[in-house]
């Protein structure tokens, strides 16, 4: 469009009250040098009041923009001579923002009651009713669109010294709160950066994946944050410890189907649980929690922020980039930023390496002071410029920042990439007519884990470790290309089109895309060789259930080819001449993904009798071709960074 110019899910609370003031060298005495804190509470239009911290410049001499941050996670720390460490970008820190902090309804210090990912109510007019109109006897409707609004009132009515402009972002459930931001369309609001934005809690952030539940991060993190609050604290509560094992593999096989986690552990007190448990598809109490269809006439202008290796909500910032392109004109001015990070990580460390796999640049320093800080300098303070296309992306493998003004690129084709019968990826389409398949047995009680480490917490390393050890199992399918003589740069999202079969009557389908580096390579990395390494780019999961519908999930008919089409979040890759790529396919991935009893029947309630061992076949013959389609582009049409 046109321009005017995951750690411990326990502790994830604790680290994004920390990301609310970020990663860079201040320290608390240096932000009580040049600020002074208020804490006030702010009332609601339904009599409610929100606890909020107030941080203003010292210096009086002139007026700032405000920048405001409503979290779940503790505005923290509490008490007037109390201060943060640091804020989140130390550029904006010290060029001078009036920065505000607020917890948001129901979650510690401010009163209600909290709901997770509250619906946006679009029939519900934001503003409120003004003084002198005659008010409505029912209690007023809110939302936290509704609750954005009334904080923004609130603070340009009662502080001395703002300017008049508004800037709100935040980092994953926070980046949730900055899209309601969007919604709540208060005229002073004229920035808006929702960064790993929570966005659709069962396509694909956090604890679904095409309707397949995360185990791993929704029991680690509700086990503790799910917790009701009975009154305001400052306190957060601790999830589940009683782990009896270094070895989550081994704990989540013991606890058995989905149904014991709940009996044994959580005992029916989680709310959220309880709903998602109750809410086997995507009915409307999933899709009301989906403010994408909501992202119309859109007023502030918008930068969102991810990672493209963002174990927890890689899909949310995508998908509301294209929400907004989609559905608004090209006058709006969105923006989207993508770089080579985990969850939070343009906030925290250097950004330039993940694992064993090194980007060669330090990408997080980079972006705040280059990305982020003439972002909100330009919209909120009129300086400046902001120097960034539609789409600013890292590519990796290449390893350099480029731009594009759509996404995906229009130069990038759509490429089909087939699997062969001799476990090799062609361009060719089979053209056999028998029907040439792979089995393979996929067996409940062992299933494939995804990552070959011992370790208790779900590690965001696993985006891109080393797949050999998958490689190896006979129950995951391995095709590769030969070693490439040019580049391939895939550039967009990724579709799995699969023609497979089952002998149950469910299955999961998991597709990995893998960088096989050159066997030649010399370089060791955390004690790993290097020569070889199968690098994960991009892996996704699709219950296939919801092959068809996610509303309306339909069984397979046994042994039957069926196609499964879906798609995996986006990438910008190259693999690089001399390297491979490679394909893998697989029914379980566990315990990152809970396991699917290959039956067709409700998994949240099924019984351990319930799971049972299935054959599983992928085709790919010239009836049935199943193919990996990309948006590539030749090398030489990539932009140089800028």
């Amino acid at each position: 469009m046109n321009h005017t110019t995951k750690l411990g899910l326990t502790t994830l609370w604790v680290l994004f009250a920390g990301l609310l003031f970020g990663q860079n060298e201040e320290s608390a005495d240096w932000v009580r040098t040049h600020y002074n804190k208020q804490e006030v509470m702010i009332p609601m239009r339904d009599g409610n009041r929100l606890f909020t911290a107030i941080y203003t410049p010292k210096d009086t001499s002139k007026t700032y923009p405000i920048l405001m941050k409503r979290t779940p996670y503790s505005s923290g720390p509490y008490g007037i001579d109390q201060f943060p460490a640091q804020f989140q970008n130390k550029y904006l820190a010290k060029e001078g923002y009036i920065f505000v902090n607020q917890d948001v309804r129901g979650r510690y210090m401010s009163e209600g009651e909290f709901v997770d990912v509250r619906p946006y109510l679009p029939t519900t007019t934001t503003e409120p009713v003004k003084k002198g109109k005659k008010a409505k006897k029912e209690q007023p409707a809110i939302d936290e669109a509704t609750d954005t609004y009334d904080t923004v009132d609130w603070l340009l009515e009662h502080l001395s010294n703002d300017n008049g402009n508004v800037g709100v972002y935040g980092i994953s459930y926070p980046g949730f709160y900055s899209t309601m931001a969007i919604l709540a369309k208060h005229p002073a609001i004229k920035a808006v950066s929702p960064q790993a934005p929570v966005t659709d809690w069962f396509i694909g952030d956090d604890f679904h994946h095409n309707g397949a539940f995360m185990l791993m991060d929704a029991f680690s993190f509700y086990s503790g944050f799910g917790k009701p609050r009975p009154k305001p604290t400052t306190q957060g509560q601790p999830g589940f410890q009683d782990w009896k094992t270094p070895d989550n593999y081994e704990f989540y096989l013991r606890t058995g189907a989905l149904r014991n986690f709940n009996e044994q552990y959580l005992k029916g007190g989680i709310p959220f649980w309880n709903d998602l448990v109750a809410h086997p598809n995507y009915d409307e109490w999933w899709q009301a929690r989906n403010p994408r269809p909501h992202l119309k006439e859109v007023q502030a202008a918008v930068l969102t922020v991810g990672g493209l290796f963002d174990a927890e909500d890689c899909f949310g910032a995508w998908q509301v980039y294209k929400a907004i392109e989609r559905q608004n004109s090209t006058k709006v001015s969105n923006r989207i930023i993508m770089g080579p990070w985990v969850h939070g990580g343009w906030a925290r460390g250097k950004g330039d390496r993940l694992g064993n796999v090194r980007f060669g640049v330090e990408t997080s320093d980079y972006y705040a002071r280059e990305m982020e800080f003439p972002f909100f300098e330009y919209y909120l303070k009129g300086k400046g410029q902001v120097a960034l296309d539609d789409v600013t992306v890292f590519e990796t493998g290449s390893n350099q920042w480029t731009q594009y003004p759509a996404w995906p690129p229009a130069q990038a084709k759509e490429t089909a990439y087939y699997l062969r019968d001799n476990h090799q990826i062609s361009l060719q389409k089979p053209d056999k007519p028998t029907e040439a398949s792979h089995e393979y047995l996929s067996d409940p009680a062992h299933p494939v884990p995804y990552t070959e480490d011992v370790h208790l917490r779900r590690t965001r390393e696993y985006m891109t470790d080393d797949q050999r050890f998958a490689s190896r199992r006979p129950d995951v399918l391995t095709y590769s290309t030969p070693v490439l003589e040019k580049p391939i740069t895939a550039t967009g999202p990724i579709i799995a089109d699969l023609w497979v079969s089952t002998s149950g009557t469910d299955a999961d389908w998991v597709v990995k895309v893998i960088d096989v580096f050159p066997d030649t390579l010399s370089a060791v990395e955390n004690g790993v060789p290097m020569g070889g390494y199968q690098m994960l780019v991009r892996g996704e999961v699709m219950r296939g259930r919801f092959r068809n519908s996610f509303e309306e999930p339909e069984p397979f008919v046994p042994r039957e080819a069926t196609r499964v089409r879906f798609e995996l979040p986006d990438v910008a890759h190259t693999f690089l001449p001399g390297h491979r790529m490679m394909i893998q396919i697989q029914s379980s991935w566990f315990p990152l993904v809970d396991r699917n009893p290959q039956q067709f029947v409700n998994i949240y309630e099924c019984s351990d009798a319930d799971f049972i061992r299935a054959e599983h076949r992928v085709y790919h013959s010239a009836q049935h071709p199943s193919a990996i389609r990309f948006y590539t582009l030749e090398k030489g049409e990539t932009q140089a960074p800028r």
